[in-house]
């Protein structure tokens, strides 16, 4: 029997994946379709299933969301993310590592929990009003590119 996880109010921090999807100039985005954060566009990823490797977690997770096709090139960093509610609870807590990815094949198109996806020029990220901490690894993983 699968043990039900709980991503509201959960007994433990959830172990995901965050994905820097780059093709030529452009990076992926994703407009979210649940929350924490619906319709903010964000860097795409998800939730480690057991028995996956982080790797494995990125593409299937690219697979899922955006119908492409992604090659992993390295570990870029590791992120808490900690949402509290208004009594100071614990409402979301993810631990994500950021890895950095290189497109492969595939036409792009949103399904699963996104709302859009679309290549983004990295010149025109102020437009996304992305999080600090996701403009940050940007900037970081195109200079170690």
């Amino acid at each position: 029997m699968k043990e039900q996880m709980h991503r509201e109010y959960p007994a433990h921090p959830i172990v995901g994946v965050s994905v820097l999807v780059f093709k030529d100039n452009k990076i992926l985005l994703v407009r979210r379709g649940h929350a924490p954060s619906q319709g903010r566009w964000s860097l795409p990823g998800g939730v480690v299933e057991l028995g996956e490797t982080l790797r494995e977690a990125a593409q299937r997770e690219i697979r899922e969301e955006c119908h492409i096709e992604i090659e992993i090139v390295k570990i870029l960093d590791v992120l808490d993310r900690i949402f509290r509610d208004a009594d100071g609870r614990v409402q979301y807590h993810y631990v994500l590592v950021a890895l950095v990815g290189r497109y492969r094949a595939g036409e792009l198109r949103a399904d699963s929990d996104i709302e859009a996806a679309q290549w983004a020029d990295v010149s025109q990220l102020a437009r996304y009003n992305l999080m600090p901490e996701q403009q940050a690894l940007i900037q970081r993983a195109l200079g170690e590119l």
